[in-house]
């Protein structure tokens, strides 16, 4: 079976038990996943469902992904983990923890899409970051700028605003990224800011 596990498949096998591998859900996604050579039919009853190797290390692999993967502040303000700066414009200078961590969970959302875009791309967002859009184009920005950025969602589906006076680096960013961004006035307030979305395709 050629392509990537879908979701659902993901979801399967990120559930299976860390130690036996068991697996447990709809018998046709334990069939596409025995179908991938990622999970095995005991065949003795009651035909219980396993991990293979190549199952246990994708399993790990997600698991690595979702510690990694920047959550929103209001989850990661219990759980402890990353969560990617939406307001910078008043960050003076770059703490050098922090620009590792950055730099670590940039390097497991590219993972993420290896692992889940088709054809194994890098350089388009993958779903999680189309759910997060916020979340997903703050750790862009700042993987690619640092600081001097503020990012908001918008009405318009599958765009986020980013405001600051360095636009043209944040554009340049996003656009390396995988995102598409353009540029406009706001009339209210007489100022600059971008719209930004993730590309398709």
């Amino acid at each position: 079976m050629t392509g990537e596990p879908t979701a659902e498949q993901r979801r399967v096998l990120s559930r299976a038990e860390a130690g036996s591998g068991l697996l447990d859900g709809p018998a046709s996604v334990l069939a596409a996943l025995v179908a991938r050579g990622l999970a095995v039919r005991h065949p003795r009853p009651p035909h219980r469902h396993f991990l293979t190797p190549a199952g246990q290390r994708l399993r790990e692999q997600l698991a690595a992904l979702a510690a990694h993967s920047p959550v929103p502040r209001t989850a990661a303000a219990t759980s402890g983990a990353f969560a990617a700066r939406t307001d910078t414009k008043s960050v003076e200078s770059e703490d050098p923890a922090r620009v590792r961590e950055v730099r670590s969970a940039w390097a497991g959302l590219l993972e993420m899409r290896r692992l889940t875009n088709r054809a194994h791309a890098v350089d388009r967002p993958c779903d999680w970051e189309r759910s997060h859009l916020v979340q997903a184009a703050a750790l862009a920005l700042e993987a690619g700028v640092g600081t001097g950025y503020r990012v908001g969602g918008t009405a318009q589906p599958e765009a986020v605003r980013v405001d600051g006076a360095r636009l043209a680096e944040c554009a340049a960013a996003l656009e390396a990224a995988g995102w598409q961004t353009s540029a406009h006035l706001d009339r209210r307030s007489g100022t600059r800011y971008l719209l930004a979305s993730p590309r398709r395709g």
